[in-house]
């Protein structure tokens, strides 16, 4: 297989295992307290990354203790709100991320970017309206709150990984989210938990953190940022394939029209928004012949 095609399937991949995450997050829940998951989730995590390290820098702890503060913040209102809705709303939802990241990144963003935007806000309305006009639910305005902090997140990440080296800045981050939730999460391990709630819990550790994130970063650096971002974007569809296929969920007619509306506007916006930062980049240097 050419090597593009084989970038291009490992960037799928990432996807589609993030896209999971959300059921799998919903079903291990069902099973130990969240943040007995999250403890789980992370030390885990921890475990397997921890071998793989050579030496942390002094830039990386520090990186890593602020990053691994925000990143536990995202998973615990993710997790907390995934209980409280769909799988499929959880992955349409947080995508929003797509469209928040660049307006906290404080690059000036053409007119059509805004629209895109408020696109994404329509149809949000609609996915959390999915069953008449009321108040929205508990899990819905928790995967809202997840959203922004996540592109918060996304946003230090860029400013704060700058000469970082990928592996042990997230391992630091690991290391953080374990030591955050040890003290309820040792307290109540599911103990008596069947066979199927502790793969849920290695699936979410080993493949929707150690895997997703090692795949990512090995593929982005055989591609371009453009070509990576576009098959990540795919990651709300395959939220919802997913949570409709091996979930038994199902979407009502306004919620389907909420989830179209909500892949067109976010790619849309990551179009404009990837067009804006390469025109706005300073044309390279002619040296004269």
């Amino acid at each position: 297989m050419p090597g593009s095609r084989r970038t291009d399937l490992v960037l799928l991949l990432v996807a589609v295992v993030w896209g999971s995450s959300y059921l799998a997050a919903k079903t291990a829940t069902g099973s130990a307290p969240v943040l007995t998951v999250l403890f789980l989730r992370y030390a885990i995590s921890a475990v397997a990354l921890l071998p793989l390290v050579r030496g942390i820098r002094r830039t990386e702890l520090r990186s890593g203790l602020i990053l691994g503060l925000t990143q536990a913040s995202v998973l615990v209102l993710e997790t907390y709100g995934v209980t409280h809705t769909s799988a499929a709303n959880a992955g349409l939802i947080i995508s929003l991320t797509l469209i928040l990241t660049p307006l906290l990144d404080g690059r000036g963003l053409p007119p059509r970017f805004y629209l895109a935007a408020g696109i994404c806000m329509v149809a949000v309305g609609l996915l959390v309206s999915s069953h008449g006009l009321h108040t929205p639910g508990l899990g819905d305005l928790l995967m809202l709150a997840a959203a922004v902090v996540r592109a918060g997140h996304v946003t230090l990440v860029g400013r704060l990984s700058k000469g970082s080296r990928p592996l042990p800045l997230t391992t630091v981050q690991t290391l953080v989210g374990t030591a955050l939730f040890a003290p309820v999460g040792l307290s109540q391990l599911p103990v008596h938990a069947g066979a199927g709630a502790w793969l849920q819990l290695v699936y979410l550790a080993l493949f929707c953190s150690v895997f997703a994130f090692l795949a990512q970063t090995w593929a982005v650096q055989r591609t371009s940022a453009s070509r990576a971002s576009l098959l990540l974007g795919t990651e709300p569809i395959w939220a919802v394939v997913i949570g409709i296929g091996l979930g038994d969920e199902h979407l009502t007619v306004l919620a389907a029209i909420g989830a179209v509306l909500m892949l067109a506007g976010t790619t849309w916006g990551q179009s404009i928004e990837r067009k804006h930062r390469e025109s706005a980049k300073p044309a390279p240097l002619v040296t004269p012949v």
